[in-house]
């Protein structure tokens, strides 16, 4: 089976993951009283694993509720040694070159993976290990934060898939990489 390194974000009208401060509350700014999920419970079930940065990592164990994944977690961490007690069952820390983890994760048999966290997503897209963006805009204007995208040592051409609306307001657009 071919391999996918996949995204599933969303982001500000002007391009941020998080607040200047790091916050995701704005996430909720529209409403949502029917819980829609986004097309979020069909991505995931599409995918084999997550792999996720340390301050993503971190964002998601301070959330009040139970661990949200089913699935794999492979924690990207050069400074983790290793993870609090109660993650431990639940996440596994990897490091070294993307490539490197890339062949770890895919020897243990996963091979459709969910791409998360600003850098994480950066250094891949740096590496072209990216094959699938799927982004959801939020109609706000955050005027700072944590960017999704940064510098590229060169440009990359994606194929748009579709889009689809979501309350009336959110747009979740599909690309897919040109190779």
């Amino acid at each position: 089976m071919q391999s996918r390194n996949i995204v599933f974000i969303a982001r500000s009208l002007d391009g941020y993951i998080a607040d200047k401060n790091g916050g995701l509350d704005w996430l909720n700014t529209t409403p949502n009283p029917d819980h829609q999920d986004m097309g979020y419970e069909k991505f995931i079930k599409s995918v084999d694993a997550i792999v996720m940065g340390r301050t993503t990592f971190e964002t998601v164990c301070s959330f009040d509720i139970e661990w949200p994944y089913k699935i794999p977690v492979f924690v990207l961490s050069f400074s983790l040694e290793s993870l609090p007690e109660d993650y431990k069952d639940k996440a596994e820390i990897v490091k070294g070159s993307l490539s490197d983890i890339l062949e770890q994760i895919h020897k243990k048999g996963y091979r459709q993976l969910y791409i998360d966290g600003g850098v994480t997503v950066q250094n891949f897209l740096k590496e072209d290990l990216i094959d699938e963006l799927i982004i959801t805009t939020i109609p706000i204007l955050l005027g700072g934060g944590t960017p999704l995208f940064g510098e590229l040592p060169r440009e990359m051409e994606f194929e748009h898939v579709e889009s689809v609306l979501y309350l009336d307001a959110l747009v979740q657009d599909s690309y897919r990489r040109k190779r």
